[in-house]
């Protein structure tokens, strides 16, 4: 059985349960985790007085029911288990996750996965800015994991990403993948303004933005390659179908990412090492 957690009827506007995950509450008692000390409205308070508790941590599953959009810091630093959100989450869900899973069944807001390392988040609406991005003054993000969002992302998705996947499949903002270091970034609807400035390494793959068979345009920082079919794009692409990603029926006779791409080197100001993906046609 599950612990549940659920928001009191009388609540505080903000609160931040970060270090509350399956990994550090197994071998609780009941009572020893409604008295971890959490920070609701900017002070220190106890989980038992923001939340009602149900259930046990023993089967490293934590369900999060009602409205969480208000409570930051959800999975955040988790390094084994399961965690469900049954609806929206605050900021800095899954942040510096190392392990286990995230799964968010509404929106996320800003810094969804910053900084994480290792893991699996999906969430299955829309996230705000800087989803998994580097933290202010960070020299790197995400070092490891995959973090898919099925519905649009917000401006700096992926900025300074260093490993890792971030799959989105609805639109993006501006400056995705901005610094990129390495890992991979995917995008299946539109794509925002200065995607990849200043990226370093890595891959932008942008399956959006098709018309009349011409490839979407990175900017005058990259440099036109080849198009071609990578064949790795075959082992990504079963990779996100068994983690739930399916933001399209994909070419006819093959996966979402089949077909032919035009590829782009780039940022030439960073070294010109990274690589822009844009779908030319089926």
């Amino acid at each position: 059985m599950p612990l549940v957690l659920r928001p009191r009827t009388i609540a505080p506007s903000s609160s931040d349960i970060s270090g509350i995950t399956p990994d550090r509450l197994s071998a609780c008692s009941a009572a020893e985790v409604a008295a971890r000390v959490i920070v609701a409205d900017g002070r220190p308070a106890v989980l038992g007085d923001c939340f009602t508790l149900s259930g046990s941590p023993a089967d490293d599953l934590v369900v999060c029911e009602g409205d969480f959009s208000g409570v930051d810091g959800v999975g955040a630093g988790m390094t084994r288990g399961r965690m469900e959100v049954r609806g929206d989450v605050g900021r800095h869900a899954g942040a510096a996750m190392a392990g286990g899973t995230l799964v968010v069944a509404g929106d996320a807001a800003a810094w969804l996965a910053v900084g994480m390392q290792g893991g699996t988040i999906h969430v299955r609406g829309n996230a705000g800015d800087d989803a998994a991005a580097a933290a202010p003054g960070a020299a790197m993000g995400v070092t490891g994991g995959l973090v898919i969002v099925a519905g649009d992302a917000g401006r700096r998705a992926g900025a300074r990403m260093r490993r890792g996947i971030l799959a989105i499949g609805g639109d993006c903002g501006d400056a995705a993948g901005l610094e990129l270091r390495a890992g991979t970034i995917v995008v299946g609807g539109r794509l925002g303004a200065d995607a990849g400035v200043g990226m370093r390494r890595g891959s932008i793959i942008h399956h959006g933005g098709i018309d009349s068979g011409r490839a979407p345009d990175p900017g005058p920082w990259f440099v036109p390659g080849a198009v071609w079919e990578p064949p790795f794009f075959r082992l990504l692409d079963r990779r996100l179908r068994e983690a739930g990603f399916r933001p399209g029926a994909g070419a006819e006779g093959g996966g979402w990412l089949a077909g032919r791409w035009r590829q782009w080197h780039g940022d030439m100001l960073a070294g010109g090492r990274g690589e822009f993906f844009g779908r030319v046609g089926p």
